[in-house]
Formats: structure tokens, C-alpha cells, sequence
């Protein structure tokens, strides 16, 4: 007998039964569509940091160089982008956009908020800068068949195809 989860819990991905709960209408992102996608954020990250740098050179100019504090944040312009774009309406980055993808809840297919969003990208770019946690995050993807990768079972995350 299964329990119901605790309410604001999602159900245990060990849990008898839990393959065949997931929703009829999502099918996986593959791993090569996630891979291209990637790619192309990295193109659109390095606009978003031209940008920001532009804008932060001209409040340091006008503040006369108090502004200039603000260019710590942009070591951390690709975690903000990620939140802003998986956080928001569309739930996906331009580039998964572009490859046809979108970022869910598996269990109900409802959008990530904001922080969620942030600390899945948190997590991919530790992932990534390690080479090692980078290879166990793409040995998860490899071996599951719905293809989630590491940081995706962490927070209970799902790249499907959008519809």
C-alpha cells in the first residue's frame, strides 16, 4: 500500500508505481537536443553579459564608480539568465526553445519557479566546471530511460518536449 505524500512533497522516485504515474503527455528531451541547446545558451549568455557589463560601466559612470560594485554579479549572468527564462511563462531558455524544449515538474507538468530555476542552473554549471560530477550527471541521463540527468532527480525536474 502506498502512501500519499506529504502534502507539498512530490512522490519518491523509488516509490512502486512511480514510472507509471507520469503524465501520458510528456516525452523526454533527448540528450543530443539538451547538448545543442547548451550550446546555443552559451552564445546567448555571452550577449546577456555584454549587455549587463554596457549597463554597468554606464551606472558606474554615473555614480562615479560606486555603480562599478555591481560587476561582481556577473560571474553568476548565466544562472540569472537561466532563472529569468526556465523561471518565467515560456519555461525554457531560448536555446531549449529553439531545440523544441521545456522545463517541468514531471509529476504535474507545472512551471519551476524562479529560485528552482536558478539552483538547477546553479547545479548544471558546478556539474559542468567539474569534470568528474559532469560524467555522473550524464551517467544518470544515460542510464534512465525518461534521460534526467543529475541535477534534474536533485530537484525533482524533468526536460520534456514542448507541445
Amino acid at each position: 500500500m502506498m502512501q500519499n505524500p506529504q502534502p507539498g512533497y512530490a512522490q519518491r522516485f523509488d516509490a512502486p508505481g512511480y514510472a507509471a504515474s507520469l503524465p501520458v503527455p510528456f516525452v523526454r528531451a533527448s540528450l543530443g537536443a539538451r547538448a545543442v541547446a547548451y550550446l546555443l545558451d552559451i552564445l546567448f549568455i555571452f550577449g546577456f553579459t555584454v549587455l549587463l557589463t554596457l549597463l554597468i560601466t554606464l551606472v558606474g559612470v554615473v555614480t562615479f564608480g560606486l555603480g562599478w560594485t555591481l560587476f561582481a554579479v556577473l560571474p553568476a549572468s548565466g544562472i540569472i539568465y537561466s532563472a529569468m527564462t526556465v523561471g518565467g511563462a515560456r519555461q525554457s531558455t531560448i536555446g531549449q526553445r529553439l531545440m523544441g524544449l521545456r522545463v517541468v515538474a514531471p509529476e504535474s507538468g507545472a512551471r519551476v519557479d524562479i529560485i528552482t530555476a536558478a539552483v538547477h542552473a546553479l547545479l548544471f554549471y558546478v556539474a559542468v566546471s567539474t569534470f568528474l560530477l559532469w560524467c555522473v550527471d550524464i551517467a544518470f541521463g544515460l542510464v534512465r530511460s525518461d534521460r534526467r540527468l543529475g541535477h534534474d532527480l536533485l530537484l525533482g525536474l524533468a526536460v520534456v518536449h514542448a507541445r
